[in-house]
């Protein structure tokens, strides 16, 4: 019995709040589809990874042990002429370092060598390898030896790569026309930075697999070979450069000068023979750079030409008809008012012959000619010559000048533009308006770049051949005896050119104890194979007249690079030498240009064939700056 009863005995159950609710069957379906979209998400991420993103998480994974080495072009040569370099690319290394590999217990022998062969302080080392970064440069432009010696240290996390140094073999002689690159070999002045695209090439490159100690282990890739950049040549004559060099130097340094520049240009091809500069730098060391240093001042600097603008202003008026080279023009006793305003010369030089306002540098002849030609003829010659527009030669910086509108002149601006006051250009504008009176009134392109000799010379007619003729035989009575430069001459070499002396503009006046003193000229007469400008900035001891500063560096430069370019001389020495010096009881007249014998052009210029005579009235308000 008590068996049976253990059989039927019932379980007690407590009541439970939970159970005794239905829960709606919304939330399960809910759970349920929850669940589904889960799945279905990680179903979809796998197909992703496994699929489409396959690609991302294989390179994430190759980036770990794979690297892309760049292979640096080897940036083009910069020649000159002939074939010289001037500028080319050295091999060097850039020491890296991934700091974290470097050790932290790394010997302090090791790190002081370290620190000594890459001219670095212990302190500086140690800065660079603790920057919390994966790749820090430790140095750049190490040369190859020193690289090899800092490999042979062995030193965890310190590693190189190939790159290349900038060498300019000619230093600071062609510094302002080269120019230098900085540390990742990208152009910054000069010719390197206008030729930044042709030089610099395109760099190819390197995909391979490293170790965890970051050696080589294999090529993953197809190498892209580098492309090097393209040569550029220049229309430098490196001999021609230094000759220039050497001569400016010597004269900014005797007269006690600010600065000085002086351009060479071939008058046949318009090429660039020579162009430098004075003060300059060492483009290979460039640790004492300064502002001042970089001007390149033939290009950048503009100034007031003074007289060396009075053979234009005549040879529009002989252009135009308006005088002839034996028309007389009175310039009185040495001082001119045109509209209330002084316009004097140093002397008084009486009726003088349009060739001998060239010659005496007549600032009253000048004005009297200049108020034959109406303004817009003066402007549109002076644009025909390249002034008052940035000349187009491929190099950064170069200055337009000022040249106003015509329409806004008054009649004394008119007057002091004619002798080279109230407008600006620079060197460069002056030697390439010069080359439009040697070439017989055509003006050409003027190119630091070499012109291939199957192209010929183009150019624009902007005076008559026989207007630049008459003028080149005016420009050869200002060297010879009784003109404002015999100090240009060029023993053996008949030559001409003309003077600029002029004050410099500064603040609304003109200061009276500053100069520029210029001198641009041709060479060989009659037919010039050169034009030479010099300009020196202001010269401080000694003379300070153009034709005294400037114009024996333009007569020693003229001569050795004619003798440089072969070019026979067309007189004997001694007769020159004895020709040059002046009778003192039989002084050059006045009215008159000197004679010269070798200079049939000078003699025509004496005869007395009709000539008329130059009327102006006197009247003004300004006073112009007076030039010699």
């Amino acid at each position: 019995m008590k068996k049976s009863s253990n059989k039927n005995k019932s379980v007690a159950f407590s009541a439970n709040p939970i159970l005794s609710v239905r829960l709606p069957m919304w939330r399960s379906k809910l759970v349920v589809f929850l669940l589904f979209m889960a799945f279905v998400a990680l179903t979809a991420r796998a197909f992703w990874i496994q699929g489409p993103g396959n690609g991302f998480y294989q390179k994430q994974g190759e980036s770990r042990y794979q690297r892309r080495l760049e292979l640096p072009a080897t940036r083009g040569k910069i020649l000159d002429r002939n074939g010289l370099v001037l500028a080319t690319s050295l091999p060097v290394r850039a020491i890296w370092a991934i700091p974290e590999s470097v050790p932290d217990d790394l010997g302090a022998d090791k790190l002081a060598n370290l620190a000594k062969l890459l001219d670095m302080t212990q302190p500086e080392l140690r800065k660079k390898l603790s920057e919390d970064k994966t790749f820090v440069y430790v140095k750049r432009q190490v040369p190859v030896e020193v690289a090899a010696k800092v490999e042979a240290l062995g030193i965890p996390g310190i590693y190189q790569r190939n790159e290349y140094k900038r060498f300019y073999p000619e230093g600071e002689i062609t510094a302002h026309l080269i120019g230098f690159t900085n540390v990742e070999d990208e152009g910054q002045e000069g010719v390197e930075l206008g030729d930044q695209k042709m030089l610099a090439g395109v760099a190819g490159s390197r995909r391979v697999i490293k170790d965890r100690l970051g050696h080589i282990v294999e090529d993953v890739d197809e190498q892209v070979v580098p492309h090097n950049g393209a040569d550029v040549d220049l229309s430098i004559d490196s001999k021609i450069q230094y000759i220039a060099y050497t001569n400016l130097k010597a004269a900014v340094q005797k007269f006690k000068a600010k600065a000085g520049a002086a351009m060479v240009i071939d008058v046949q091809t318009g090429e660039v023979l020579a162009l430098v500069n004075y003060p300059t730098y060492n483009p290979n060391d460039r640790s004492h750079l300064t502002g001042e240093q970089l001007r390149n001042r033939i290009l950048t600097d503009t100034f007031e030409p003074g007289s060396i603008m009075k053979p234009f202003t005549v040879s529009l008026a002989l252009d135009l008809h308006r005088v002839t080279p034996t028309t007389l023009v009175d310039t009185g006793g040495g001082r001119f008012v045109l509209d209330g305003a002084p316009i004097t010369d140093d002397s008084g030089f009486g009726v003088l012959t349009v060739g001998g306002v060239i010659q005496k540098s007549s600032n009253i002849g000048a004005t009297k000619i200049a108020m034959q030609l109406r303004p817009e003829e003066m402007w549109n010659m002076y644009t025909g010559i390249g002034l008052g527009q940035a000349p187009k030669v491929g190099f950064p910086g170069a200055a337009a000048g000022r040249l106003r509108p015509w329409k806004s002149w008054r009649r004394i601006e008119q007057a002091t533009m004619s002798y080279g006051y109230g407008l600006s250009v620079s060197l460069f504008q002056l030697g390439r308006a010069y080359t439009a009176i040697a070439n017989d009134g055509r003006i050409l392109p003027v190119s630091i770049f070499r012109i291939p000799k199957d192209q010929p010379a183009t150019g624009t007619q902007v005076f008559a051949p026989t207007t630049a003729r008459e003028v080149r035989a005016m420009l050869e009575t200002v060297v010879s005896p009784g003109g404002t430069s015999p100090d240009a001459a060029v023993p053996g070499y008949r030559v001409g050119g003309k003077s600029g002396t002029a004050y410099k503009h500064v603040g609304r006046g003109y200061d009276h104890s500053k100069y520029r003193a210029s001198f641009v000229g041709m060479a060989p007469m009659p037919n010039p194979r050169i034009v030479v400008a010099v300009s020196v900035d202001e010269p401080t001891a000694g003379s300070h007249f153009g034709g005294q500063v400037s114009g024996p560096v333009f007569s020693s430069i003229v001569g050795d690079t004619l003798r440089s370019l072969n070019v026979p001389p067309d007189q004997p020495v001694k007769q020159m030498v004895v020709s040059d010096e002046m009778n003192p009881a039989k002084p050059a007249a006045a009215s008159q240009p000197a004679a010269n014998g070798a200079n049939n052009g000078a003699k025509k210029l004496s005869t007395h064939a009709a000539p008329k005579k130059l009327q102006i009235s006197d009247s003004t308000k300004n006073r112009p700056g007076v030039v010699r």
